[in-house]
């Protein structure tokens, strides 16, 4: 308890007064994810290890390997203490290389605590998709921008979602690095498949349909590195292949998750 008091005082910035709040937070909580209001702001407790590995995950693996389709391959399974070092790793890895990101306050064993950065991509979406149309879709370019710009930096995300991406004076900020895609696959492979699972959420949100969706591809395609394009059409050639299933599956229950799916494939096989 000494060392982890000496720690936060050392590295933290907090007040005295936050300091034994934000230690009993981390002692007591059990939650994956935890807000904890200090006397000079908010901070976020994330703990590894609070959910168990899903069937899915085993599935998808198996799936990916069969079929040869690398993109398809999870992140390496690892210990909570490991994916915690991860998240802060690569957290470091994208503030080092000019792209905004979440402070890290405290890290210790299988929890990182992070500074607060506000209200995500996601919630500021929902805010603007009824008030200003315009302006909800300059948010949804922006996202596909700077991820075109990180790919260039040599980066992958592994899940670039709105609720994953913050704004910080004008730039798109990254958060939750728990996936690490470019260790399973090449790195024009994951570039590839984050521009499609950005596309999964931006195809069905943009509020000017196609406008938004040019605007968007062409800002990632247009600093994106062209193996990451080139990657892109085989990833979008090779699903392409399951559009027919997915629309005769529609016929009968169209769940949000297939739609999102049809309607970004579809885009970026034609697109790319």
């Amino acid at each position: 308890m000494a060392d982890a008091i000496d720690n936060l005082k050392a590295g933290s910035g907090l007040s005295e007064e936050d300091i034994p709040v934000l230690l009993a937070a981390l002692l007591s909580g059990s939650r994956r994810v935890e807000r904890v209001p200090l006397s000079c702001c908010a901070v976020w407790i994330k703990r590894y290890g609070t959910e168990r590995t899903s069937r899915w995950i085993v599935l998808q693996r198996m799936i990916a390997n069969l079929i040869g389709a690398p993109f398809l391959r999870p992140s390496p399974a690892v210990d909570d203490e490991a994916m915690a070092d991860r998240e802060v790793r690569r957290n470091g890895q994208f503030s080092n290389n000019g792209i905004p990101t979440a402070p890290i306050i405290y890290a210790s064993g299988s929890a990182v605590v992070f500074g607060d950065v506000g209200f995500t991509v996601a919630q500021q979406l929902k805010a603007l998709a009824r008030q200003d149309p315009k302006a909800h879709d300059e948010l949804l370019v922006l996202c596909a921008t700077e991820l075109g710009r990180l790919h260039a930096k040599g980066l992958c995300h592994g899940r670039p979602f709105p609720r994953d991406m913050f704004v910080r004076e004008s730039r798109i900020g990254f958060m939750d690095f728990e996936e690490e895609p470019d260790t399973v696959m090449p790195l024009a492979t994951a570039q590839a498949r984050d521009i499609w699972l950005l596309f999964l959420q931006l195809a069905s949100r943009a509020r000017l349909g196609k406008e938004t969706h040019d605007r968007a591809f062409e800002a990632w395609s247009a600093a994106a590195p062209a193996a990451a394009v080139a990657e892109l059409r085989k990833l979008t050639g090779f699903l392409g292949a399951f559009l027919w299933l997915a629309r005769l599956i529609g016929r009968v229950h169209m769940g949000s998750d297939l739609r999102q799916f049809i309607m970004a494939t579809s885009y970026l096989k034609h697109a790319s």
